[in-house]
């Protein structure tokens, strides 16, 4: 008995449990609330984006001002390209006090500026009017807004410096004679150490081009001597060798100028040479030897002005010219000692009326003292 109830109680829940079951799968198939039948697909679309409103920002109003200044003030951005969080250089929180900030900007009590159009092309301060304003706005005073044309100030022209040249394409000119050394071209030590005593001398002098007019006839170094030491002139300039010039600047301060302050209280001013380089033969005579004045050896000398006005011409003195007759005769003598030739009056008829100095080279040290 009790196993026919037993059998009977597990049909009717198995009845149960299919009932259930038929209903669930019928439900699922009218597609509510349940399955979707099987074989079909589903649909599907593009969602719409939901716009969400942002948080309108604090109004920045500019402070009260005159009406002139009014119309220079711009107005904050508006409309869908500009948003208006564009118009806040910094954010705003809670709690701040709007008013105080809106009443700093106007009046520049604030760090950071203004700056509208943001994400624009042409981004510009708030509060700052542009040029087309300003001209559409006007003034008052009807003043007229140009731009600014640029001042061009001329200067004078500067001098170039010349670089110097490159001798050879590797060594640089030197234009000094006494710079350059003497495989280059420039002056033998001889000659440098010459012009070092012209100058502790006094003498005012210029180096020449080297002088070449034929054989026999050339100064490869030669110097235009035109004063001596105390300022003494020579008229006209000299053309000589370095080594006569210093024997006669010499033989000028040592012998003649003081000789002639003895006799004459005077200084010497001037002396006029008679003869310094000249391309001929002794005493210009036909077949004779070249002279030393071809070579720039030797010199002439003529006459003496004193500074008192005094000339003293180098001749055969008078009787009676005793002061005269003592300065030649002791400046003929004392110039022994600096030349290796000296001849003057008395010595031949080429010599009458001049002294002629000469720095002639001889064998021996024979010195020609007529």
């Amino acid at each position: 008995m009790l196993y026919c109830v037993s059998g009977l109680r597990r049909r009717r829940l198995i009845s149960v449990s299919l009932a259930l079951m038929s209903a669930g799968f019928v439900a699922g198939c009218t597609g509510e609330g349940g399955l979707m039948p099987p074989g079909e697909v589903l649909e599907l679309s593009q969602a719409a984006p939901v716009m969400r409103a942002e948080p309108p920002g604090p109004v920045i109003l500019p402070a009260p001002s005159a009406s002139r200044s009014s119309s220079f003030m711009s107005t904050a951005p508006s409309g869908p390209d500009m948003p208006a969080q564009n118009v806040l250089a910094y954010p705003v929180g809670d709690g701040v006090d709007v008013s105080g900030v809106t009443s700093a900007l106007p009046e520049g009590r604030v760090s950071q500026p203004v700056v509208t159009g943001i994400g624009t092309d042409q981004p510009r301060l708030a509060g700052v009017p542009s040029y087309e304003e300003l001209e559409a706005a006007g003034t008052p005073d009807s003043i007229s807004i140009s731009p600014v044309e640029p001042v061009t100030v001329e200067s004078e022209p500067q001098p170039i410096e010349e670089k110097p040249r490159l001798f050879a394409g590797l060594l640089p000119r030197i234009s000094n004679p006494l710079a350059k050394p003497e495989w280059a071209g420039g002056m033998p030590a001889a000659e440098k150490a010459c012009r070092q005593r012209l100058k502790r001398l006094g003498v005012t002098y210029r180096d020449l081009p080297a002088i070449s007019n034929g054989p026999g006839c050339s100064i490869p170094h030669p110097v235009e001597v035109t004063k001596l030491s105390g300022g003494i002139e020579i008229k006209p300039a000299a053309k000589l060798n370095c080594q006569i010039t210093d024997a006669f600047a010499q033989w000028v301060k040592n012998e003649l100028a003081p000789a002639a302050r003895v006799r004459y209280v005077s200084g010497v001013r001037s002396i006029h040479q008679m003869s310094s380089y000249s391309c001929r033969t002794m005493n210009s005579k036909r077949g004779a030897p070249m002279s030393e004045h071809a070579s720039g050896n030797a010199i002439d000398i003529g006459k003496i002005t004193l500074n008192n006005g005094k000339a003293i011409k180098v001749r055969q003195p008078g009787l009676f010219a005793f002061r005269e007759k003592s300065l030649l005769n002791t400046i003929r003598a004392d110039s022994c000692k600096y030349f290796t030739t000296v001849l003057g009056p008395g010595s031949d008829v080429h010599h009458k009326d001049h002294f002629h100095f000469d720095l002639r080279t001889r064998k021996t040290s024979y010195r020609h003292c007529d």
